[in-house]
């Protein structure tokens, strides 16, 4: 329903993306649902980042692509392609720099400022647009920060560039109107860096309906790369080290006798040779890679699989909770899910009885649960896929999301 009451908010997220450069993520998608609500968007990002998968090109400091009823602003940055390069970390700073400017070039002035994390820094860039505009200063963490730079990365606390990231983090936490998380426990982490937990609301990542409802089909040469007749235990996403997908491979190992069960990996990253190698050496003949797929497809895909999995290393920082874009189309799709993650209290597929969960990075497990399912009637198995559908509906929808988010953004 259009409200049309003209309120404006700016979303700055450094690393945001549209379908046509990288994978159309969560700030997209509220800004095309914030949008149908008859609010104006601006979602504001880096025009070079490691996760842009092609990278836009214009001239000038900045471009303006109108996107479904909202306003996706590009910043021109230095390019870089990894990860750890010394460029990401000078754009941390001349992002937040380079976005002043947009106070002059946007016309909507915002009601509410959105800055979501990582990088943090930018959240000083935020804060001085938001106090120009006497707007609404909202802090989003999608990234734990400096934490996960000590517990993953091995940085000491008193590393001047981690104490420096730990003042902007307490920060934000004491000077931002309302905080939000994907992580539905990260509040605990915020409350010991001088949150006040009344400002706090989760948020979860979903999905797209107005993306699953095109019901694309596979391409025709697609579809001939999948078993027939056989149980899929399905994958799709990026085949990186936190996806521990070797572990599934191992399962698919155990399992190599049962000439019933096939394993499918749909997707492409840093580990997909060294998985494809892994296969090689095992000689199995149970596991099928295929190329990355469009969005739009990935429902068709999943309707042909008979279980979803998804699995994470086992690390610490996840006891604050997950939020993995494929959890929500896999529970959309009304298949059993094999959640192989550790999330402390956040347990979104026992909760909702759409699958197993299982240790992760433990093949034994996987390979037992994938029994479990195989042997299942298919009845048991039905129930769970639509246990995981309703969820999804109630839960996860980015509608819905972005009806909490408003909430958030725009309720005094």
């Amino acid at each position: 329903m259009q409200s049309n009451n003209g309120k404006t908010v700016w979303i700055i997220n450094q690393y945001a993306s549209t379908p046509e450069t990288g994978y159309a993520g969560r700030h997209y998608y509220f800004g095309e649902e914030l949008a149908k609500q008859g609010y104006k968007v601006y979602v504001i990002a880096a025009a070079a980042t490691h996760l842009l998968r092609k990278q836009p090109e214009f001239d000038g400091d900045f471009s303006f692509e109108n996107h479904k009823g909202f306003t996706f602003v590009w910043v021109k940055v230095p390019p870089f392609s990894e990860a750890h390069s010394k460029q990401r970390a000078i754009n941390w700073f001349l992002f937040p720099w380079r976005i002043q400017k947009l106070a002059q070039l946007i016309p909507d002035k915002p009601d509410a400022v959105l800055c979501s994390s990582l990088s943090l820094i930018s959240f000083l860039g935020a804060q001085r647009l938001a106090r120009k505009f006497l707007a609404k200063l909202v802090f989003e963490v999608r990234d734990i920060w400096p934490l996960s730079l000590i517990e993953i990365g091995g940085y000491s606390r008193n590393h001047p560039f981690v104490r420096f990231m730990q003042w902007v983090e307490n920060k934000a936490y004491k000077d931002s109107d309302r905080v939000v998380s994907n992580l539905k426990n990260s509040v605990e982490h915020m409350v010991e860096h001088g949150l006040d937990r009344k400002k706090f609301t989760w948020v979860p990542n979903g999905f797209s309906l107005d993306e699953v409802n095109q019901n694309t089909p596979l391409d025709a040469e697609v579809e001939v790369l999948l078993p027939k007749n056989k149980f899929l235990i399905g994958y799709t996403g990026t085949l990186g080290v936190a996806n521990a997908m070797d572990t599934l491979i191992e399962a698919a190992e155990l399992l190599k006798d049962n000439s019933s069960i096939a394993f499918v990996l749909v997707g492409g990253g840093k580990e997909k040779e060294a998985l494809q190698k892994l296969v090689r050496d095992k000689d199995l003949v149970n596991v099928v890679f295929i190329d990355p797929i469009s969005k739009v497809q990935i429902q068709a895909m999943l309707a042909c699989f008979d279980a979803c999995f998804i699995g994470l290393t086992k690390d610490p920082l996840f006891r604050f909770g997950v939020s993995p874009n494929k959890l929500f189309d896999y529970l959309y799709s009304g298949k059993p899910v094999l959640y192989a993650i550790e999330s402390g209290a956040y347990t979104p597929v026992s909760d909702a009885q759409a699958g197993l969960q299982i240790e992760p990075e433990n093949p034994q497990a996987i390979a037992d649960a994938i029994l479990q399912l195989y042997q299942m009637p298919g009845e048991d198995l039905k129930q769970m896929g639509q246990n995981g559908h309703k969820a999804a509906l109630e839960q996860y929808e980015y509608g819905m999301l972005a009806q909490k988010l408003e909430k958030v953004l725009f309720d005094d």
